[in-house]
């Protein structure tokens, strides 16, 4: 799970391996020697005691005497807790968790035991961590029980606690050393540095001496340290030292030493009160650093150069380290300048080749022409009139386009700076693109337009299309980065700049949409997706926006529906700048039919999912609300939960207010600003809730507006001054206006509600009313076949329903049959149905005479119909022919 660590105190200074544990081993472990026990680090405390005070409840004062054992606890155990203890610590700290919910103060102690659990757990024998390995497996799993707890603090520490558990580092010694502690109070540092120049018959001060300034650094304060070597007196013997041993060491041994020097004097210079300049140790450095590749007449490095071993490639990349701290402070600026050093950074930015002075591996000179570029990203910037008069921006752009065709050039990608870039050249383009990104965000106009006239932006297209093509998983996170900073530049180029956003096109607006339709299930993988569709984001708000015929291309490519898809996400790191983008887009009288007409799951509509984002931004801001979504406090229909808590104080009239404040502060003031550009009006898709809802949104103005009057008022009356009574009236008149609109507004959210539970209710009778006609069809069909089967299962029910037809054909007859009209029979003697019969087809195929019929003992024989004869006799003669609907099985 993470790195052991593990340290013994008769050996100073002694730093812990790294290896991997397997999951059966204890994540962290920490050796203690019976030295450090004698010292304190093995403390013990009686657990099983604290437990059983902390499950007591039924004493007054037992919460502060719980209180003050586990802070004991918490003191006791600064250097970690013992394998042998970790059980009963973790069953106290739960215990500590339980309480936190009513008595608040518990929470302190919880979060210093979690802090402690990040440190490595100690062990005495060797055997404590296979004896103990499942008492901390368990105790472990119990932190995830912690996540329950409602404090967001703790959770917080729960998780650090967590990534401390897998962090890749060597964990370093908490236990101080005293020796060193108590030297550090004797002021050894300043002492020790100040005499390194002394005379030394043995050879061995100096060696000694910046090995105890090593020790001082790491096992006591740095920051006492780096102050007592802050004074001239040490920095004048540190630069006489380093520079001996510049020009005069020639031993793998001086070499070595020359760079431990150089590091101590690089951690002295990151003190801004260091006096570096004044000792003259600034000049020299910056020399040393650059003397390979500018020409100097200075004698020190005249006839002075650098081999090719391990130690003097180190040192280069330590010069190009420090000339970074030193660029910090501004008073350096001019020895930057006189040393020539962006001359010396930039005869790196090209195409790798031997050195004449010094014969770099191709390794070595890649990693030192990174570092090179790297470099210039901060020093660069500072030196802006030196770049420029160097030809840095031709330069730049011819590197970045060596970067991009195709060479048999093969790249090593072994150090730091090589990341991600072994057999391709990305790790230059990387660094590069990091250059220009750091000078384009200086908004130098001489800088950007020299590079937009050199073709920069339709440069940096390409190189993005290349990257599509040419990217796979293992420099995918390389290819993000470089594509993010791709897109970054070209926004800090072509904002404010209408004739470089139309430069920058179609082909720039087709790689934003395709950015947009990456799948979102990337964006939370962590390898920079995220960075990128910020970066995307923010090209199309400055790159996009202003021009007419990219917004018209981005609206054609649906280029609205992927923000909404983007927005639908829900994904609160990218609301505000993605509702900053669709307020911008409404200008354009195109966008409205593309917001309206976008459709998301379950088929959302673009309002709806603006004002449920609102409901959502108001539930987490602590708006007061009902559960309809109905205004509470009329006087306040805004105000927040933090705004409750602000009082409101005199301020001067150029700093903004809280409620001014609460405007830039959340996205409400963005989806009423979409909304209103929609018009309000005919939104499609909304529910009563977000009728409710939109009442608010719709008076968002309108009620900002009487909160910022409301505290010009209170500030009045805080500040103890008398307005006129024109202007108090006023102001009452402003107060009494914008109370009532919120009235209002309640108001028409009440009917709506009520409107709305009406309109339930007759639609739950509608439906009860369908359900209960599907029950009476049911039941009448439930008894029609009732009476059918009664009527073929006996006789008696047969007869009598017979009978029941007669008298109902009966009662239908005339009473008086017309004159000369024309009577058919309407029974069918012998047929055995209780029903009317209806129309029937004899079709002939075997004669009647010989099989008979359905009819064949009725009084009506089946009339054989002629071949011959016309079409409508033949049809008449079917119509004569009737067939019962039901008929009694025999």
């Amino acid at each position: 799970m993470a790195a052991a660590a593990t340290a013994t105190a008769d050996a100073p200074g002694a730093g812990g391996g790294s290896k991997p544990c397997s999951p059966s081993h204890i994540p962290v472990i920490g050796v203690v020697t019976q030295d450090e026990e004698m010292q304190g680090a093995f403390k013990s405390m009686d657990l099983n005691h604290i437990i059983k005070l902390l499950e007591e409840t039924d004493k007054d004062d037992l919460g502060e005497k719980q209180l003050k054992l586990v802070k004991k606890l918490v003191q006791c155990y600064q250097n970690g807790f013992p394998l042998r203890d970790l059980a009963q610590i973790f069953k106290i700290l739960n215990l500590c968790a339980g309480k936190i919910k009513d008595q608040h103060q518990f929470l302190e102690p919880a979060l210093g035991i979690l802090k402690l659990c990040g440190l490595p757990f100690l062990k005495k024998k060797v055997s404590d961590e296979i004896t103990y390995a499942e008492d901390t497996a368990n105790s472990i799993a119990l932190l995830g029980e912690l996540m329950k707890i409602p404090s967001s603090e703790l959770r917080i520490q729960v998780c650090k606690c967590i990534v401390d558990f897998y962090h890749a580092e060597p964990l370093k010694k908490h236990i101080p050393e005293v020796n060193c502690t108590w030297m550090v109070k004797a002021q050894a540092a300043s002492s020790i540095c100040a005499h390194l120049n002394d005379p030394d018959p043995s050879g061995q001060l100096l060696f000694r001496s910046s090995e105890i300034l090593w020790n001082l650094l790491e096992k006591s304060s740095k920051e006492e340290v780096i102050q007592q070597l802050s004074n001239l007196e040490c920095l004048l013997a540190l630069k006489e030292v380093f520079k001996n041993l510049f020009m005069r060491g020639f031993s793998h041994y001086d070499r070595q030493l020359r760079n431990d020097i150089l590091v101590i004097t690089t951690i002295i210079a990151q003190n801004p009160g260091a006096p570096m300049i004044e000792c003259g140790f600034t000049r020299d450095l910056i020399l040393f650093a650059t003397f390979n590749e500018v020409k100097s007449q200075n004698p020190l490095v005249k006839g002075l150069k650098l081999s090719n071993s391990y130690e003097d490639f180190e040192l280069k990349k330590l010069l190009f380290n420090i000339i970074v701290i030193l660029s910090k402070d501004l008073p350096t600026v001019q020895l930057l300048i006189d040393g020539k050093v962006i001359l010396a950074l930039l005869s790196y930015v090209k195409k790798p080749e031997k050195l004449k002075i010094v014969e770099w591996s191709a390794a070595h000179y890649e990693e030192l022409q990174l570092h090179a570029i790297a470099t210039l990203s901060s020093v660069a910037p500072l030196l802006i009139e030196e770049y420029m008069s160097c030809q840095g921006n031709n330069r730049v752009l011819a590197f970045m386009e060596w970067c991009e065709i195709e060479d048999p050039f093969f790249s090593h990608g072994n150090s730091f700076h090589g990341t991600g870039g072994r057999g391709n050249k990305f790790a230059q383009m990387r660094y590069t693109l990091r250059l220009v990104r750091a000078m384009v965000y200086l908004e130098d106009e001489t800088v950007n337009k020299d590079l937009c006239e050199k073709g920069i932006i339709k440069q940096l297209i390409g190189i993005f299309k290349n990257m599509i093509s040419k990217s796979n998983e293992k420099e995918e996170a390389i290819v993000l980065e470089i594509q993010s900073d791709i897109l970054l530049i070209l926004s800090g180029l072509c904002e404010h700049h209408i004739e470089r956003k139309e430069i920058f096109g179609t082909e720039g607006v087709d790689l934003v949409l395709h950015v947009m339709r990456t799948d979102p299930k990337k964006i939370q993988s962590g390898l920079g997706y995220s960075v990128l569709l910020f970066s995307t984001l923010d090209s199309i708000w400055c790159c996009i926006l202003g021009c007419y015929p990219s917004e018209d291309y981005f609206l054609e490519k649906e280029g609205i529906f992927l923000l909404l898809d983007i927005l639908a996400l829900n994904q609160k790191k990218f609301r505000n700048l993605i509702l900053g983008i669709m307020v911008e887009f409404c200008d354009n009288p195109k966008t409205s039919a593309h917001v309206n007409a976008w459709r998301g799951k379950k088929d959302q509509t673009a309002a709806s999912l603006l004002i449920k984002l609102w409901r959502n931004e108001e539930k987490e801001l602590g708006v007061k609300r009902d559960k309809n979504g109905k205004i509470i406090d009329t006087k306040k229909p805004l105000f927040t939960s933090f705004q409750e808590e602000q009082k409101i104080m005199p301020l001067p009239a150029n700093c903004p207010s809280i409620a001014v404040m609460d405007v830039a502060e959340n996205i409400r003031a963005k989806i009423y600003a979409v909304l209103g550009k929609l018009d309000f009006e005919n939104l499609p898709g909304l529910s009563a809730q977000d009728f409710v809802t939109l009442c608010v949104i719709h008076r968002y103005l309108d009620f900002k507006t009487g909160e910022i009057w409301n505290e010009v008022y209170e500030e009045i009356k805080l500040e103890k001054l008398r307005p006129v009574s024109s202007d108090k009236k006023t102001l009452e008149s402003i107060t009494v206006a914008s109370e009532n609109i919120g009235k209002m507004v309640a108001s028409l959210q009440s009917e709506m509600i009520e409107s709305q539970a009406r309109q339930d209710v007759q639609n739950e009778q509608k439906v009860y009313a369908k359900i209960q006609a599907t029950h009476r069809q049911r039941e009448l069909d439930n008894k029609s076949w009732e009476n059918f089967l009664a009527r073929t299962s006996n006789a008696k029910t047969l007869k009598k329903a017979k009978r029941l037809q007669e008298k109902s054909i009966e009662s239908s007859k005339y009473t008086e049959p017309p004159k000369n009209a024309t009577f058919h029979p309407t029974v069918i003697k012998g047929l055995n149905t209780t029903v009317p019969s209806g129309r029937v087809v004899t079709v002939e195929s075997t004669p009647a005479r010989l099989l008979g019929g359905p009819l064949a003992d009725t009084d009506i024989p089946l009339k054989k119909l002629p071949i011959r004869g016309g079409a409508l006799q033949r049809v008449k003669a079917i119509k004569t022919v009737s067939e019962p609907k039901k008929s009694i099985p025999t």
